[in-house]
């Protein structure tokens, strides 16, 4: 597959097929109690998403992760928490991780969080932008022993257009963004950096 890297170039629509279905993480629970993690991000999407489960039953603990947004300085862990409790989520259903700087650490600095859950009963669903792989894997990588989990992914807002499935190879922000995680993550486990990840019956393991 040619093309200039982090670019989509001239892709094919058999390669823009391809990348997507690669990169796109959704794969939802059923509707049964899971965690959810949050993964950091100054969006609103992930709240509406954890608040909406949380009041049908669906999300009895939330753990909200993302220190200091690179951005704009947002705390994004503290910024979930604040926006959860405005949507009626109480404060014994959220857990905060607010010192991560990236998406590894989202998971790494939420194992206390993780560890002290009811995980053992309860699955784990991840809640990312559709197309972060990065977060499956990093889940994968650092929560080996854990079975299946599933992932619920949302359509990020750049440039003032959200991200989609469909209109990423011309979005302004989107066809980098998406190109960038399909190059590292492919490139990552080649290298046995971090660990693998499959879709297997409509969950990730």
């Amino acid at each position: 597959m040619a093309h200039a890297s982090g670019t989509t170039g001239e892709l094919s629509d058999a390669e823009i097929a391809e990348i997507t279905s690669y990169v796109d993480i959704h794969l939802p629970p059923p509707d049964v109690p899971t965690v959810l993690l949050l993964f950091g991000t100054n969006q609103p999407a992930p709240v509406r998403i954890a608040a909406d489960r949380h009041h049908r039953g669906l999300a009895p603990l939330i753990i909200a992760t993302g220190g200091a947004n690179r951005h704009d300085g947002t705390i994004e862990g503290q910024m979930f928490r604040r926006r959860l409790r405005d949507a009626g989520v109480p404060e014994d259903a959220i857990r905060v991780e607010d010192q991560s700087a990236d998406t590894w650490q989202n998971v790494q600095l939420a194992l206390p969080h993780l560890h002290h859950t009811d995980m053992r009963t309860l699955p784990l669903t991840a809640v990312s932008k559709w197309y972060h792989r990065r977060a499956v894997h990093a889940v994968r990588t650092i929560l080996p022993d854990l079975d299946r989990f599933h992932a619920i992914g949302w359509e990020p807002i750049y440039a003032g257009e959200p991200v989609t499935r469909i209109n990423w190879p011309t979005h302004s922000e989107g066809g980098r963004r998406v190109i960038r995680e399909w190059e590292e993550i492919r490139r990552r486990v080649v290298a046995g950096e971090i660990g693998n990840a499959s879709r297997i019956e409509g969950a990730w393991q």
